[in-house]
């Protein structure tokens, strides 16, 4: 190990150098060194980046990082190495050929928790890959949401290059495998302990965890595979969808990676206040206003429904101010049951401001005749 360079030396960096200052320095080097860059040189420029990704690999663990600033390349006595206690680090596309325990980190992961990933799908972890889901929010009025309507929408969203297809290539270019990783994405890592050998993976830099390197940018794209364009969707709205449900259009979202489906939009539904008619679960509830004879002696009404028609409906004499009638099976339909909700509506008895003086004697004659005590007639100041 005596003829190693310093690991900040390779990077370019001092020793107290930030974290974010140290991947910075990396990423600049990786990209630099990278074989796939040096084709005219590239068994030095494989051992270049090795070397950088060594000593990154070292400095970027803040534990190997604390070790390597004490004890140097050789550790500390009697834990060196792949010793027992001590570790080593390396990247590699393939993993064969070891000696003893072998332990995957993500296998022991998935093994006690059920959510590790496995050794196949870091293996493929460049495969297809289900685009993104939207949001877009719609507002429509308390008849639409009552009759259900059909609108169209404008949205924002990447859609796949049609230039290169989705592949980030200038058209007729070459797009290689990258040889540091074997195209699979992925750079995995392994680690000698008290336990064996596990290891982990992590997304290749060189790549970007594409497998891929581009020689050539697409000038459409600019090397993303996508591009941002407005659309415009049809979308349903069902007949009593409520304040805040959502519509789902699957496969109207982002674009997938490596040939995976399209997200899903999510249309989330707002409902503009009504002023005659609210809603409660699935029923229309409002107030009727009838006058004091019509309450008093009886009355057909006219109660004009949410749909724009009118029911006739009769009350009966002697209607009080706040009671409830209801016109069954006018309400909502419900969206997540067989079953419809029903029209409710409260009288409002409305008591007249002003009376001629033939109608006030004409209530002054009917008080009598209920036997109630008519107002007093006060003269005024003047008499």
């Amino acid at each position: 190990m005596a003829d190693k360079r310093d690991y900040y030396e390779v990077l370019g960096v001092s020793k107290t150098a930030t974290d974010d200052e140290i991947k910075k320095a990396y990423r600049r080097l990786a990209k630099k060194y990278h074989p796939d860059a040096n084709p005219d040189n590239k068994k030095e420029a494989e051992a270049k980046f090795k070397e950088v990704n060594e000593a990154y690999e070292t400095l970027s663990d803040k534990q190997k990082r604390a070790a390597y600033d004490q004890f140097g390349h050789s550790g500390p006595q009697g834990f060196n190495g792949g010793g027992p206690g001590g570790y080593y680090s390396y990247s590699t596309s393939g993993f064969d050929g070891f000696d003893g325990f072998d332990i995957d980190l993500d296998d022991i992961v998935s093994s006690i928790f059920g959510g590790g990933r496995s050794r196949k799908s870091s293996r493929t972890s460049n495969g297809p890959v289900k685009g993104a889901d939207l949001r877009h929010d719609i507002e429509i009025t308390f008849e639409e949401s009552y009759s259900g309507v059909r609108k169209q929408i404008n949205i924002y969203r990447d859609e796949v290059c049609d230039i290169c297809h989705g592949s980030g290539a200038k058209p007729g270019s070459k797009v290689d495998t990258c040889s540091m990783c074997g195209g699979t994405g992925q750079i995995r890592q392994v680690q000698t302990t008290l336990f064996g050998q596990m290891q982990t993976s992590r997304t290749c830099t060189a790549c970007g965890g594409t497998g891929k390197i581009i020689r050539e940018t697409c000038d459409n794209c600019r090397g993303k595979g996508k591009v941002r364009k407005q659309a415009k969707i049809s979308v349903s709205i069902p007949a009593g969808i409520a304040d805040g449900q959502t519509v789902i259009l699957r496969n109207e979202g982002a674009p997938g990676q490596n040939g995976g489906a399209k997200g899903d939009l999510y249309i989330v539904v707002h409902i503009k206040h009504h002023p005659l008619y609210v809603r409660k679960d699935d029923h229309v509830l409002c107030d009727i206003p009838v006058t004091v004879t019509q309450a008093t002696l009886g009355a057909e009404l006219e109660i004009p429904m949410v749909d724009g028609t009118k029911e006739k409906f009769k009350i009966p004499e002697g209607t009080q101010t706040g009671t409830k009638f209801k016109i069954k099976q006018k309400g909502f339909n419900s969206i997540n049951r067989n079953y419809r909700g029903d029209f409710i509506f409260t009288v409002i008895v409305q008591t007249p401001k002003k009376l001629t003086k033939e109608q006030r004697e004409l209530f002054e004659k009917l008080a009598k005749t209920m036997n109630e005590q008519p107002p007093v007639r006060r003269k005024g100041i003047f008499g």
